[in-house]
């Protein structure tokens, strides 16, 4: 397992019952988790004590409590790096902290890497591994379809006093983007994704990760430089194997450069049981 061990701005408290209880800054959120199927043996005061409660719904979605004020946003910093956060509608804050063990992989590889390199991140979210690999030097395409997603990517960059790194930010279909830069024959050294277990793309289109995620693979190999640097996938689809990601890897990425491949879980330390906490899969192609 690939564990963000070096938060300190971020912290699981305590896990059972199906919710986790997390520090982000001085503001702690309970949240549901499908993976946290062991019981809560005992519901300590600081439980209850919390700013937010998600509380998810029988129907589908769900809802916050708010127990105390908090502000419309805040920020926490993974080392230099510094992130907005606010409460969504879907539980989420904007930000995975358990994503924190790939950026400091990437910031090495691209700091290590001696040249300059053109990093092309896909399903790009709010931007946690584009202000990554650009505080490493790397030029970043930071693509995403949601514009406030976009946006906040932006202000992440901003915040992370980053601004004036060569980053482009585009709101486009990632499948369309990646057609049109086969067309202009963009290429890039490193290319990370994060594709969604299904969706719908802006004609209807159907996404489907297990029958979408390989042909997909496929055409991201047409827009890779001569001499890659890596490529990453994270997946928070359930079911889906880390050795499926690095099988998918290795029929394309090892196939035509060679190179080393990994693969597995990637999770979070729970603090007051010293269990890991499992938050989804990740393949990795690196030079």
């Amino acid at each position: 397992m690939y564990m963000a061990r070096d938060w300190k701005d971020y912290e699981i408290i305590d896990t059972g019952g199906g919710e986790k209880l997390e520090r982000w800054g001085d503001i702690i959120l309970r949240r549901p988790d499908p993976q946290i199927i062991w019981p809560l043996p005992k519901e300590t005061p600081q439980w209850k004590d919390v700013h937010g409660h998600y509380h998810r719904s029988s129907s589908g979605g769900g809802h916050w409590e708010m127990k105390k004020s908090i502000p419309d946003s805040w920020s926490i910093s993974y080392g230099k790096l510094r992130f907005h956060l606010r409460p969504t509608n879907f539980k989420h804050t904007g930000l995975f902290p358990e994503q924190a063990a790939n950026w400091s992989w990437m910031m090495d590889k691209i700091a290590g890497a001696g040249r300059k390199i053109q990093v092309l991140n896909l399903f790009a979210y709010t931007g946690g591994a584009t202000v990554a690999a650009a505080s490493a030097g790397a030029s970043v395409v930071h693509v995403d379809a949601a514009k406030g997603m976009v946006q906040w990517a932006k202000e992440n960059l901003q915040l992370s006093g980053l601004g004036e790194r060569p980053v482009r930010f585009i709101t486009d279909d990632v499948f369309k983007f990646v057609q049109r830069e086969q067309r202009r024959g963009n290429k890039y050294d490193a290319i990370i994704m994060d594709p969604p277990s299904y969706g719908r793309g802006p004609g209807g289109e159907m996404w489907k990760l297990e029958q979408n995620l390989y042909p997909f693979l496929e055409s991201c190999m047409s827009i890779m430089s001569d001499n890659p640097l890596f490529l990453l996938i994270n997946s928070y689809t359930t079911g889906i194997s880390p050795t499926v990601l690095e099988n998918m890897l290795a029929m394309t990425m090892k196939a035509r450069y060679g190179g080393m491949l990994s693969s597995g879980e990637i999770g979070l330390p729970i603090t007051s049981s010293g269990l890991n906490l499992p938050c989804g899969i990740l393949g990795r192609w690196e030079s």
